[in-house]
C-alpha cells in the first residue's frame, strides 16, 4: 500500500491510484470527465490546473504494446474527443503528452494544458516539472478550485 495525497489535501492508501479511481473507489475531484469501456478519465488528482486529464486504462497494464486491437481503437477516439473539447470547450491551445511505462500506476496518459502563467517556467518539457509542483504547492486557492470544478463540468458536457 502506498500513501498518496489528494489535490484537495486528502491522503489515501491503496496499492493503485489509477485502479482506485478507475473501479470507483476513489472519487476524483470533480468527479468522471469521460468514461468508456476501457479508459476512464478524470482531473489529474494531485495537480490542480484546469484541463488537466488523466487517460487511465481500466485494465492493469503497463505498456502501450499491451493494449488490446480494441482498447487502442477505444483508447486514440476518446483522446481525440477530449483533446478537441479541451480547444473547443475551454480554449486550450497547446497540450503536452505524456505517458511512461515505469510509472507505479497502472497505464495512463496525461493530457497537460498550456496556459501563460506557465511561460515563467520555460517553454519545453523541461517546464512541466516546475509547473506541475507550481500548480500543487501554489494553485489550490478556493478561486482556482472553482475554475478547475468548472473545467471539467464543461468537459463533461461537451463529451456526453
Amino acid at each position: 500500500m502506498r500513501k498518496i495525497t489528494l489535490s484537495n489535501g486528502k491522503t489515501v492508501e491503496v496499492e493503485c491510484l489509477s485502479c482506485a479511481l478507475t473501479s470507483g473507489l476513489i472519487e476524483p475531484d470533480g468527479g468522471v470527465i469521460i468514461e468508456t469501456k476501457h479508459f476512464h478519465a478524470h482531473q489529474d488528482v494531485a495537480y490542480p490546473i484546469e484541463g488537466l486529464v488523466i487517460l487511465a486504462s481500466k485494465r492493469h497494464i503497463k505498456c502501450l504494446d499491451e493494449l488490446t486491437d480494441e482498447e487502442r481503437l477505444d483508447y486514440i477516439n476518446i483522446m481525440t474527443s477530449i483533446r478537441k473539447a479541451q480547444r473547443e470547450v475551454l480554449g486550450i491551445d497547446y497540450i503536452y503528452y505524456f505517458y511512461n511505462e515505469d510509472t507505479t500506476h497502472h497505464f495512463h496518459t496525461w493530457m497537460v494544458p498550456r496556459y501563460d502563467w506557465m511561460n515563467e517556467f520555460g517553454r519545453s518539457v523541461e517546464s512541466v516539472r516546475p509547473v506541475l509542483l507550481h500548480a500543487r504547492n501554489h494553485r489550490n486557492t478556493e478561486e482556482n478550485k472553482h475554475k478547475v470544478l468548472k473545467a471539467i463540468e464543461a468537459l463533461r458536457s461537451a463529451l456526453t
